[in-house]
């Protein structure tokens, strides 16, 4: 198989939010990517609420039209054993494997992906614990993403070991992945270029540099250096330089803060702000642009899709030499990597401290950290003032960032490699040995047992198949029904609805209920095996409001 159920909510996939994220923009990409390039002839949908729906169908229409959808609700989740695959937009596969473990362990693969690896470490160690199987994938969107994971894990595997003498911690798969654009929509006319640069007030022989993304100093790209190495660059050439910086701010003391920044590091610079939420800003202002920078100094940035945007634009890049970078732009090639230094390990662990503690919320975190990493600001200042000084330059390197973006991160590119994982992971399901296989008895999730399990000392006795029952004394099956009607239209038991017997398997069983009575197992026998358990929780319900009740007097048990 190399289909799956894509886990869909709006939280992973919808870009028309105020607090708008790379992965939420990575999220609708690779969906409108899957639907457009997958070929696949159905589409299968993993959803909470039924309303939710709508919003996948729709995408699916627009993009594939004619194609058909699945419904597979979390509510049952082992009929994804028909489809064989579940995807989730992150890496926390983790709660999934445990409740599968509560069904069968071999009816399905899981595969999530990594977005930012840095807010929740313990998250990824759980991926250690969790029963996670040979045939399931967190797909990493980069060398650097899959690098900071086993950072993790590995540590954690060895205490694990330590802690509790395991001979084995297995790791999960990680294959490595990267995420797509659609290159054709980054594809303008001349006409939309003039139109763009007009708005903006660029004249043809000045320089634009644009900036794509969430306009953070503390969580995306510390906008100092660039500020700075664009000031020298602009004296260096003597050329007008603009600094479009298309994104959006958490609050507006942060724009404030940008925006006295530009003047004050790089006022020979004219710093031009835009609302990068909206999608007319996001899809055209690429066309104004002659280079694309992107300083990333920050460790929530794992892949970085806009280097690969703007290779598909056309742009040369200019950016830090910094995780998934590393990997999409060719330095000297597609543009310049510039250098970044870290201190070395172990001169952050009060850093680490300080977040696990709660003394510092995940903001201040990443953003302390992102203190102490450094841009060598004269390196960027040579390749913004190579790229401003040299038209052919800018020309050469974005053809050859275009090219290699149509090549490899086209989501006509990264998409079969998606159903290539799935298809490896199903291979794997049919023939690898399971890992902690699920004794009868057992609940799939220790840590999340079964009430009536973790608590049967609770009561005088539990239910048990000898024990024999009758209805209440004197009671018809149509009184004990009207009875259990009245008490359901109760709103004190409210709780009750959903989680009983259908009302047919209460008939079978009251009719049954004729003096001498019946024992719990001849009751359970009289309806089909998926139900015996709903029928078992149903009779102890009667028994609680007195409509049934047993023919041998309950004794109190001894403390």
């Amino acid at each position: 198989m190399s289909n799956a159920a894509i886990y869909f909510h709006p939280e992973g996939y919808e870009t028309a939010r105020a607090d708008l994220k790379g992965r939420h923009v990575a999220g609708e990409s690779f969906l409108i990517g899957f639907f457009r390039h997958s070929g696949l002839d159905s589409f299968a949908c993993h959803i909470d609420r039924p309303e939710l729906a709508h919003l996948f169908t729709d995408l699916a229409s627009r993009h594939a039209p004619g194609r058909r959808v699945a419904l597979y609700p979390t509510s049952e989740p082992s009929r994804l054993a028909g489809i064989g695959c579940l995807f989730v937009p992150g890496p926390g596969i983790d709660h999934y494997a445990w409740r599968r473990r509560s069904r069968d362990q071999r009816g399905y693969s899981l595969c999530g992906i990594t977005h930012t690896t840095s807010e929740n470490p313990e998250n990824l160690g759980a991926l250690a614990t969790a029963p996670l199987q040979p045939w399931d994938a967190v797909i990493c969107t980069s060398q650097a993403a899959r690098a900071s994971v086993e950072a993790i894990l590995r540590p954690y595997a060895a205490y694990l070991r330590d802690r509790l003498g395991a001979a084995e911690v297995p790791m999960p798969n990680l294959p490595v992945v990267p995420l797509g654009v659609d290159t054709d929509t980054f594809r303008f006319d001349p006409s939309v270029r003039a139109a763009e640069r007009a708005a903006l007030g660029i004249g043809a022989d000045e320089v634009a540099v644009l900036f794509m993304g969430r306009l953070s100093f503390h969580a995306k790209a510390h906008p100092v250096p660039m500020y700075l190495a664009l000031e020298q660059a602009a004296r260096l050439t003597g050329k007008r330089i603009h600094l479009i910086q298309a994104g959006w701010f958490g609050n507006d003391a942060i724009g404030a803060a940008f925006a006295a920044g530009a003047r004050r590091y790089c006022p020979s610079v004219n710093a031009i702000f835009l609302d990068g939420r909206k999608p007319e800003v996001r899809t055209r202002v690429w066309a104004a642009a002659d280079l694309f920078t992107s300083l990333v100094d920050n460790i929530q940035e794992t892949f970085g899709i806009t280097p690969v945007e703007a290779m598909a634009a056309g742009l040369p890049c200019v950016v830090t030499d910094w995780n998934g970078y590393r990997e999409t732009v060719r330095d000297g090639v597609d543009g310049f990597r510039v250098p970044t230094v870290l201190p070395p390990p172990g001169a952050g662990a009060d850093l680490a401290d300080r977040y696990a503690a709660g003394l510092d919320n995940y903001d201040h975190y990443i953003g302390r950290t992102s203190q102490v990493s450094a841009v060598d600001v004269q390196a960027a200042a040579q390749a913004f003032a190579r790229l401003a000084a040299d038209g052919n330059l800018r020309r050469r390197m974005g053809e050859a960032g275009r090219a290699r973006a149509v090549a490899l991160f086209d989501w006509r590119a990264i998409i079969p490699q998606y159903l290539d994982v799935w298809r490896q992971l199903a291979d794997i399901r049919r023939h690898a040995p399971e890992r902690a296989a699920r004794l009868p008895e057992e609940d799939g999730n220790p840590l999340r047992p079964d009430p009536l399990r973790m608590f049967q000392t609770y009561p005088t006795r539990v239910l048990e198949p000898g024990l024999r029952l009758v209805r209440a004394d004197g009671a018809s099956r149509v009184a004990v029904s009207d009875a259990l009607a009245v008490l359901h239209a109760d709103p004190l038991n409210s709780p009750a609805r959903g989680i009983l017997s259908p009302a047919a398997d209460l008939v079978l069983a009251l009719d049954a209920l004729d003096p001498p009575g019946r024992t719990v197992d001849e009751l359970a026998a009289l309806v089909p095996p998926e139900r015996q358990l709903l029928l078992l929780r149903s009779l102890v319900h009667l028994m609680k409001f007195g409509l049934l009740r047993t023919v041998e007097p309950l004794a109190a048990r001894a403390p």
